[in-house]
């Protein structure tokens, strides 16, 4: 029921933002970047976490989940360290993503062939 739960949320997310590419006009980058703000936000107010562990992967490997981590940094750092938490948090606990996507960008871009289109 898990595999269930989180391939049907993560599809509606993703529903959501295919709907907001194909019927605005938006740019993708700022569909994406509103993903991850409505992440901040869902979570800020308490809404995400049941979400995330109702539907696990489906809710946490999207953009917004992106948002809901970043978020779930920024209060914890902010009960650890106080204000400065606001400026650190967000980045500590997203760091192994972000650097994850570094390290492969990298290696794709040293691997893969570049062509003009």
């Amino acid at each position: 029921m898990e595999y269930i739960n989180a391939f049907w949320v993560g599809g509606i997310i993703c529903l959501g933002a295919q709907l907001l590419i194909d019927f605005t006009k938006l740019t993708p980058a700022r569909i994406l970047t509103g993903c991850v703000v409505l992440g901040v936000i869902l979570s800020g107010i308490g809404l995400y976490e049941p979400l995330a562990n109702y539907a696990g992967a489906g809710a946490t490997v999207p953009l917004s989940g992106f948002g809901h981590l970043m978020a779930q940094g920024v209060r914890s750092e902010i009960e650890a360290k106080g204000a400065l938490g606001i400026l650190t948090g967000g980045l500590t606990s997203a760091a192994a993503g972000i650097t994850a996507a570094i390290v492969l960008g990298v290696i794709a871009a040293l691997v893969g062939r570049s062509r003009l289109k």
